[in-house]
């Protein structure tokens, strides 16, 4: 029997996750399966990927051949390397230690480089919401500069009219003094 590791859809329309099964390469996509040996959701940022590690080393090492998509799935996971290691070591090119050393090697610059790249994104964000942060304070002080000017020439208007209207009746009463003299 032809065994293939693939995807199957699940979710709904615009929000899928895929389980990583192991089925007959003859069953159909979302049908029946062997075994289900992780997950993979690609909704998340970043992609969310669950995976029976050493489920998914056995079935590729017994011949269950992936698909385009797991392959990468499995080689980001590092099932891919591993089964090219355990090769080395069967053919006698490096020992046990050697291949777990390696493997362990390649785990760590892995974890090391999503860190990195983890750290850039947080660092981008947290430079974004400074420069939007300025902007709105730059904003805010236009518009209190605007308003401020406004309040200036209303309070300059009321004082003029203010003062228009004492003069008025200063003058109405310097001419009701004179037509009483």
């Amino acid at each position: 029997m032809a065994t293939k590791i693939r995807l199957q859809r699940h979710g709904r329309k615009g929000y899928a996750f895929y389980p990583i099964v192991v089925a007959d390469s003859r069953a159909p996509r979302d049908g029946r399966f062997i075994e289900r040996i992780g997950s993979y959701n690609p909704n998340t940022n970043p992609a969310t990927i669950s995976l029976d590690f050493d489920r998914a080393l056995y079935w590729v090492e017994v011949g269950a051949q992936p698909t385009d998509t797991v392959r990468s799935i499995l080689s980001k996971e590092g099932v891919m390397l591993m089964k090219h290691l355990r090769g080395g070591v069967k053919k006698g090119a490096f020992t046990e230690e050697e291949a777990t050393r390696r493997f362990e090697a390649w785990k760590a610059d892995r974890t090391k480089a999503a860190e990195a790249a983890k750290a850039k994104t947080e660092a981008k964000a947290a430079e974004d919401a400074k420069a939007r942060y300025e902007a709105e304070v730059e904003k805010n002080r236009v518009k209190g500069e605007a308003v401020a000017k406004k309040k200036a020439e209303k309070l300059a208007a009321e004082e003029a009219a203010a003062k228009a209207a004492l003069e008025a009746e200063n003058a109405e009463t310097e001419t009701t003094e004179e037509v009483a003299e």
